[in-house]
């Protein structure tokens, strides 16, 4: 790992529910700032008044939290360079811009939307990149004078300088090199008066002292803006890292319609925090060892060397891979605790469970639950009195015929408590071995036929002799009574 310090940030806009991309953004500015020993901060880029709402950003900052992605300065954690709100920096932008206005570096700019869009048309037509021809910039002071006693809205433009190139070095892509006649003119504030993102961001990043920002590929082309803004008002640039975008399975940017899901959505569908977390720290990432990693782990080992340049696929079935070992890698106490955090389909699984095996429950089931819906099913199909069966479940009871069960029952009732003992003699009783043997009792036992694909619940099901542990004499035998009547009805 490089040794120097990094001072990152995340800076949303609280314009809706965090989605998986941005996590993804949070996450490596965090991950980078730990493994180096610097300061993470959450900046609220909330000046589109419009969009943003409150309620937002206390969601943001709750699924922050959720993932264990606490800031250490921000919203709820002040220090030095705030506020954090760039609705609450109006006085800072105005002083900048002033600072701006006065070096000669901006000019007002009267020209509507339409009058804009009809210049990038010409200029597209022409072949010509888009940019700010600088007519404003031509008006005399008195023309200015008199379209502001008008009462002409005008919004305000930074000066670019022709003949420039703006070089830096980008940590995941490398020397970049922009040249100023392809940028021309742009606005830095709106025609409101509020910040425009090029300026409250840049701005922003100079004076919090972040020392590294980390984000979407799609910002590249705004770096050399905020550079000769960062410049002109002589405050120090930060290191930038572009970091390739994640893509759906149609290899289009990540959205609602192509698979990406909030935060709060994975929430309530039973993820862990740590499955999301080990997940995406690798979408776009590489570490040298892939076993399911702590916060910390996954910290240390964190390499900005190691970012991808080429777009990163989402795929929910790596998701559920990592829920799988996050599942894993929790206590039996934990995981209890966490299977009757949400209800599912009206009931909880203590609904079901008694109290006094909860423990052997989640031990039997535990390799076979990705989320608490599928432990639900367990916990109904095994302890609900008139029994729980699958219609695949139902068919394996009928193929194997009252005889099999009758069978069952009087080997049950002769004292079959291990059920390595019972499994024999009801092999030698039934004359059946292998899947004959044992389909019916599982189905009998679980009201599960078992097994299952990947993309379902789970693999084979819980082993049957920890089942029949579980289950217990009175309650295997009401099983076998009720599989037995099935056949007969």
């Amino acid at each position: 790992m490089n040794a120097r310090v990094f001072h990152t940030r995340f800076a949303p806009s609280p314009t809706g529910l965090l989605h998986l991309g941005n996590v993804r953004t949070a996450l490596f500015n965090h991950l980078l700032a730990r493994a180096s020993g610097g300061r993470f901060l959450l900046r609220m880029e909330d000046t589109d008044a419009i969009r943003g709402e409150e309620r937002y950003e206390r969601a943001l900052q709750e699924d922050l939290h959720w993932l264990g992605l606490h800031w250490d300065e921000g919203p709820g954690a002040p220090g030095p360079h705030g506020p954090y709100a760039q609705s609450e920096r109006g006085a800072i932008y105005d002083e900048y811009f002033q600072h701006l206005t006065q070096a000669g570096a901006t000019y007002p700019c009267f020209c509507t939307e339409h009058e804009l869009k009809l210049e990038r048309k010409t200029q597209l037509a022409a072949g010509r990149p888009p940019r700010y021809s600088g007519r404003c910039r031509r008006l005399s002071a008195d023309e200015v004078q008199t379209r502001f006693a008008a009462g002409t809205p005008a919004t305000l433009r930074f000066h670019v300088a022709d003949g420039r190139a703006i070089e830096f070095d980008d940590l995941v892509r490398g020397p970049q090199r922009f040249l100023s006649d392809d940028i021309g003119d742009f606005v830095i504030r709106r025609s409101d008066g509020t910040p425009a993102f090029f300026f409250s961001n840049a701005v922003d990043d100079a004076l919090m002292d972040v020392s590294l920002v980390v984000r979407g590929e799609d910002h590249l082309a705004n770096t050399p803006r905020q550079l000769l803004l960062i410049e002109a008002l002589g405050l120090s640039a930060p290191t930038y890292a572009h970091i390739a975008l994640v893509t759906g399975d149609d290899g289009a940017p990540l959205s609602k319609r192509n698979g990406s899901q909030t935060v709060r959505e994975l929430r309530e569908h039973g993820y862990l925090p740590a499955a999301i977390v080990n997940y995406l720290a690798r979408l776009g990432h590489t570490f040298e060892d892939n076993r399911f990693m702590s916060a910390d782990q996954l910290a240390a080992a964190f390499d900005f060397t190691r970012l991808h340049k080429a777009p990163a696929r989402y795929d929910q079935a790596q998701l559920r891979h990592w829920q799988r070992e996050a599942v894993a890698a929790n206590s039996d106490d934990e995981l209890w605790k966490w299977l009757n955090e949400m209800e599912v389909s009206g009931h909880y699984v203590s609904d079901f469970v008694p109290q006094d095996l909860t423990g052997p429950f989640v031990r039997t089931v535990r390799d076979n639950i990705v989320l608490p819906a599928d432990a639900r099913i367990w916990a109904e199909n095994l302890f609900t009195q008139s029994g729980t069966y699958e219609h695949d479940a139902r068919t394996a009871i009928s193929e194997a015929g009252t005889g099999y069960f009758e069978q069952a029952l009087d080997l049950l009732a002769s004292g079959g408590e291990a059920f390595s003992t019972y499994g024999k003699a009801l092999a030698a009783a039934t004359g059946t071995k292998g899947k004959s043997l044992f389909m019916p009792l599982r189905a009998a036992l679980t009201g599960e036929k078992g097994p299952k694909a990947e993309e379902n619940r789970w693999h084979d099901g819980p082993a049957l002799a920890a089942i029949w542990d579980l289950l217990g004499h009175d309650r295997i035998k009401r099983r076998l009574q009720l599989a037995r009547d099935m056949c007969q009805s």
